[in-house]
């Protein structure tokens, strides 16, 4: 039995619910499909979340740095995107995107964010019954 295939109208044998002439015409042919669908919501925030982590990640490299404020948001940064909080004895907010943080702080009238890695060791959360 001859079909057409969905995607590219060539002619092609086979099983009688088969749509697609080969597995590329599936994939060409979904892939357009989604490519104008917009994103959902949840989809945006993992994108962010993804894009804050690896720009943490980047930037603090020792472990422990300073950065201008300006210079991650301008790199895509928000800050307003993130997946835990701790908070520090000395009462420092620590926000977190999985196992990077952040705080901001004012330094010579300048905002800048103090970039962290989680430490287990230091940074345990405490059991709460």
């Amino acid at each position: 039995m001859k079909k057409k295939c969905i995607n590219c109208d060539k002619e092609f044998e086979g099983r009688i619910d088969r749509l697609y002439c080969s597995d590329y015409c599936k994939s060409d042919y979904h892939y357009k499909k989604n490519k104008n669908k917009t994103p959902s919501f949840y989809a945006k925030v993992e994108r962010q979340l993804k894009l804050n982590h690896r720009l943490l990640k980047h930037f603090n490299t020792a472990g422990k740095s300073t950065i201008r404020k300006e210079k991650l948001i301008d790199a895509g940064f928000n800050p307003r995107i993130i997946t835990h909080y701790w908070k520090a004895k000395n009462g420092n907010l620590y926000l977190f995107c999985y196992d990077y943080g952040f705080f901001e702080k004012k330094e010579n009238n300048k905002s800048k964010y103090v970039l962290v890695q989680w430490q287990p060791k230091y940074m345990a959360i405490p059991n709460i019954k």
